[in-house]
């Protein structure tokens, strides 16, 4: 018995191809090639559609585009996100643009959550601080967030690394901070036990803030010296140098816990002998630091 075959043309290819829906929508993300340049952008051949989409030439980049043909080059595939979709003709407007924002945006999320670092470059100032570029976004670094606050226009064009303190994409803000990023740097050089050497930043009725270098430490005043302290202000003036053991270290707080106390051969030494105390700090601390293991 003889078999009838039916055979599958190239017309028939192009019919079924023609009677195939294939329904390009706003946010999604196709595969093309551009074909052809304007002067205002160029026409893309998107991968299993009917009709081709446009790039518009301030979509082509974050940046602005001065050679469409050097960022998009003919018959080179890449993708696209579509940001309009298809008009009377089928034609979809397309967007690297903002695809490239997208995964930025990303990028910048897992920074804030995993507390790594950027490097930004500085573009502006006013007022409250100064502006920067983060891969073609704009942030913002506060004047109390940067290292220098005095003369800010000297910052300009310079490279800081910064961590995120506020990331929003709906309000397209994004908040940094050259401090925080430093303190970070500092805090992963500190370990419980170890003596460190610092400056008197500031004195409060609770204690002594010590700068160790971007990095705050705060000695209480039940850890200065074992014997009660009637004036920290006297004992310890702003800019004095002072020698301390880490007792505690609060890295989600970015805070850290000083003791001179423990320094001490006998209650009421710091008081009495403060600069013997520190001059023989080191050997002091390997006695202090079983106290505290």
């Amino acid at each position: 018995m003889a078999t009838n075959e039916t055979s599958f043309s190239l017309d028939d290819f192009a019919k079924a191809l023609e009677e195939h829906d294939y329904e390009l929508q706003k946010g999604q993300i196709v595969s093309g090639q551009a074909f052809e340049y304007t002067t205002d952008g160029a026409y893309v051949d998107i991968v299993g559609a009917k009709s081709p989409g446009f790039l518009p030439r301030k979509e082509a980049a974050v940046a602005t585009v001065e050679d469409l043909e050097e960022i998009l080059p003919l018959k080179e595939e890449r993708e696209f996100l579509i940001i309009r979709d298809q008009n009377a003709d089928g034609q979809v407007l397309l967007s690297i643009r903002q695809l490239e924002l997208q995964r930025v945006w990303n990028e910048l999320r897992e920074a804030q959550t995993s507390g790594k670092s950027l490097q930004v470059q500085v573009t502006g100032v006013n007022r409250g601080g100064v502006t920067v570029d983060v891969n073609g976004l704009r942030g913002f670094i506060p004047r109390s967030h940067l290292l220098e606050r005095d003369n800010l226009n000297r910052l300009i064009d310079d490279l800081l690394t910064v961590n995120i303190i506020e990331l929003d994409r709906d309000r397209n803000k994004l908040v940094l901070s050259q401090r925080m990023a430093t303190e970070t740097v500092g805090f992963s050089q500190l370990e419980l036990g170890q003596l460190v050497e610092g400056t008197v930043s500031s004195v409060k009725p609770f204690g002594v803030f010590v700068d160790l270098e971007g990095v705050t430490g705060l000695i209480h005043i039940k850890e200065v010296s074992q014997k009660f302290i009637e004036s920290l202000a006297d004992l310890f003036p702003i800019g004095q140098s002072v020698k301390a053991l880490i007792i505690d270290l609060d890295e989600g707080r970015r805070r850290v816990s000083l003791s001179t106390r423990l320094l001490e051969n006998y209650p009421g030494e710091m008081v009495e002998k403060l600069s013997e105390v520190m001059e023989s700090a080191e050997a002091r601390a390997e006695r202090a630091r079983k106290l505290i293991s």
